[in-house]
């Protein structure tokens, strides 16, 4: 099996496709704001989408979206206020989740929409 970083990089390439079939524009990957990175930058009718990707190779230890921690998404908010604000956007933006598990016998991506409402 893929080493972490590998097991991450396609997971973000799964992410990727996941959301062009979707019809997502992708508008950036892998973009950084001081400690932060934004996984992807996407954009879907009139919202901007923040969207973190989290990639396992089980749910042994626990779901995808649970390794999400408070301080992941302070920065994440940090980091898509500046991107917003820096590049003149002015429409509404949605964080969201996208937990995948990939392994020789599974992949499967489930997608949280508005996965930091309550933040």
């Amino acid at each position: 099996m893929a080493t972490h970083n590998d097991l991450g990089r396609l997971g973000e390439s799964l992410a990727v496709g996941y959301l062009l079939e979707n019809h997502y524009v992708i508008l950036e990957r892998n973009w950084r704001f001081h400690k932060a990175e934004i996984d992807i930058i996407a954009k879907k009718d009139a919202q901007i989408i923040i969207v973190e990707v989290k990639t396992r190779n089980s749910n042994f230890f626990g779901d995808p979206q649970s390794f999400v921690s408070p301080e992941k998404i302070k920065l994440l908010l940090k980091a898509a206020n500046h991107y917003l604000v820096s590049n003149n956007i002015a429409l509404e933006a949605r964080f969201d989740i996208l937990a995948i598990i990939k392994n020789k016998s599974t992949q499967e991506i489930t997608h949280f929409k508005d996965a930091f409402y309550h933040f």
